[in-house]
C-alpha cells in the first residue's frame, strides 16, 4: 500500500486543504504524494521547476493570500527536504 503523506511533497501544501483532494495518477487514482496544482495525469504540471524556483513561487502565492513575508519563508523552508526534490 502506498505511503499516504499529510503534506504535498512537491510544494509542501496541505493535502486535505487541496480542493481536489489529491493530485491525480496515469490510471486515474488519487495521488496520495501530490496536490492537484502539482500533478495531475501522473505527471509534474511544472516537470522542469527546481526546488528554489518551488520556494520562490510557493512563498509569492503565500504573500498573495496575506501571509507576511517571514511567515512565508518559514513554510516554504523545508520545500527542498521533500520527496521531489531528493532524488
Amino acid at each position: 500500500m502506498a505511503e499516504v503523506y499529510k503534506n504535498c511533497q512537491s510544494c509542501g501544501m496541505p493535502l486535505k486543504r487541496d480542493p481536489k483532494g489529491g493530485g491525480s495518477n496515469a490510471d486515474g487514482s488519487k495521488s496520495t504524494m501530490y496536490c492537484s496544482y502539482c500533478f495531475e495525469n501522473g505527471k509534474f504540471t511544472q516537470p522542469n521547476i527546481t526546488a528554489a524556483e518551488m520556494q520562490s513561487f510557493v512563498k509569492g502565492k503565500l504573500k498573495q493570500m496575506g501571509f507576511p513575508g517571514f511567515i512565508a519563508g518559514f513554510f516554504t523552508k523545508g520545500i527542498p527536504s521533500l520527496k521531489r526534490w531528493k532524488q
